[in-house]
């Protein structure tokens, strides 16, 4: 180096005897190097007292170090939970979080979304659901030549580019749960239309009825919106029927716990007349009373992965983690049947 000048990268690389990919790669906290090479780099990085300029490198690239989270989702804590996982993920780094909404049912939203990619110019995206979904949003950011993950149910793109969970076979494994300990008459408040999620739900619970040899009846099942106040609309029809229903798998926990609160203001205990079962084990779902039976839906894993992959070398994008599976919480808001 020259006296005085600042140490570059092409400095680190050098002195620790490695590629400036490899420096890169230690920067971003990549996992994809052994720990004699991230000791040996990190402490030429610290001799030399090289701090990354991000605004150079975005000058370079053309590219802000910033990973813009796109969606269009009415669920408060889902969104939360998206935030941490990605927060978690960046710290430490040289990147920034942006929340980006927008309104998938506007028939200007790819318009929209182009005027965002010129002028915020992001390094990478994370796609939620439903908006994931959507190929002409992917191709949209292949065309800036903006990384992206897309979240979702199903798989929905290459290994580099999704991260899913397992959404019917939880469900299978929940409502199969609720048939073991003796329920035959299992309603289903479902999500709203226009994601995958619930109708990767509803397939898992049917599969789980076929599977016990049960049918499953539409007189039980009943709309939702992932919100609370649709799963106290839901269970309040549900509650009058004759025979009632004896346990409700709800396609989430807001509208599960919605369910609990109508169940208890028509004189049923729970889960002594009717048992309930949620979906993403929220943290209410724990402090209620009685606490809920809920599939852990990992998304906060799902997003600390979804930006691991944007902020890591793209070659090494499809090594990381794509598939995160959901499992069941068994709590105490499940019981068999009165009367078995």
């Amino acid at each position: 180096m020259n006296g005085g000048s600042k140490p570059t990268i092409n400095d680190v690389a050098k002195r620790a005897g490695v590629s400036k990919k490899t420096v890169s790669r230690v920067i971003n906290k990549s996992p994809l190097l052994s720990d004699a090479t991230r000791e040996r780099v990190e402490t030429v990085i610290a001799d030399l007292g090289y701090v990354p300029n991000p605004q150079a490198r975005a000058l370079a690239l053309r590219r802000n170090f910033i990973i813009a989270v796109i969606h269009d989702n009415p669920n408060a804590q889902f969104l939360v939970n998206v935030q941490k996982g990605i927060l978690d993920a960046l710290e430490n780094s040289e990147f920034g979080l942006m929340v980006q909404p927008v309104d998938r049912t506007s028939p200007t939203i790819e318009d929209d979304l182009r005027g965002f990619f010129e002028r915020q110019r992001p390094y990478g995206v994370v796609l939620l659901p439903p908006i994931s979904e959507r190929d002409n949003i992917a191709e949209l950011c292949r065309e800036f030549g903006c990384r992206y993950v897309r979240m979702g149910s199903v798989k929905l793109d290459a290994a580099e580019n999704t991260v899913t969970s397992n959404d019917r076979e939880a469900v299978q494994d929940a409502v199969s749960y609720l048939i073991a300990k003796g329920h035959s008459r299992i309603a289903l408040i479902e999500g709203p239309e226009g994601f995958t999620s619930p109708q990767e739900r509803r397939a898992g619970f049917e599969q789980a009825m076929i599977e016990a040899g049960l049918v499953v009846d539409e007189a039980l099942v009943r709309p939702g919106s992932y919100t609370f106040e649709s799963g106290v609309a839901a269970a309040e029809s549900l509650v009058t029927l004759d025979p009632r229903p004896t346990a409700i798998f709800a396609c989430n926990d807001e509208m599960a716990i919605g369910a609990m609160i109508a169940a208890r203001r028509s004189g049923l205990r729970i889960p002594e007349d009717m048992s309930i079962v949620g979906f993403d084990d929220t943290p209410l779902s724990s402090h209620v009373w009685p606490s809920l039976t809920t599939v852990r839906w990992p998304i906060v894993e799902m997003a600390f992965a979804a930006a691991r992959k944007l902020i890591c070398p793209e070659d090494a994008a499809a090594e990381e983690p794509w598939l995160l599976p959901s499992t069941l919480v068994e709590r105490s808001s499940v019981v068999p049947p009165a009367g078995t």
